[in-house]
């Protein structure tokens, strides 16, 4: 039973490093904490919505989305807001993104899904207030 606390501290370093390594595969900046509508999100948006979701496209005209600016993210569609604050999980943005409206109603449209990262990105801004920063 003398040895045990020379366990415990192995185990203890080895924990430690574990969370160092794990911590290191991580991005390392204040933005995946705090995503920026700004820096991060509407890239995003760019990327892969702004095709059909732009004044006078296709997504635009069919569901009056604009998601060229935080105003017309934070508009939403015709059918009411996409992006409620504070709670990515009743987002409607994120309900379409990932696909729990069903195949059909999966965006983008025909195009490339958003990556995971992309995707965690959306779902924290949106969760920490979705702000126009």
């Amino acid at each position: 039973m003398k040895s045990a606390p020379k366990y415990n501290f192995l185990i203890m370093a080895a924990a430690f490093s574990a969370a160092l390594l794990v911590g290191a595969a991580l991005p390392n900046n204040a933005q995946a904490e705090r995503p920026s509508f700004k820096n991060e999100i509407l890239p995003i948006l760019t990327k892969h919505c702004s095709e059909c979701h732009v004044k006078g496209g296709q997504g635009e005209k069919a569901s009056g989305l604009d998601l060229t600016s935080y105003e017309g993210t934070m508009k939403g569609t015709s059918h009411g807001p996409i992006v409620v604050p504070g709670d990515a999980f009743l987002s409607n943005m994120m309900v379409l993104i990932e696909g729990r409206a069903g195949p059909k109603l999966k965006m983008p449209h025909g195009r490339k899904d958003l990556t995971r990262w992309e995707k965690t990105l959306i779902r924290r801004w949106i969760n920490r207030g979705a702000q126009d920063n």
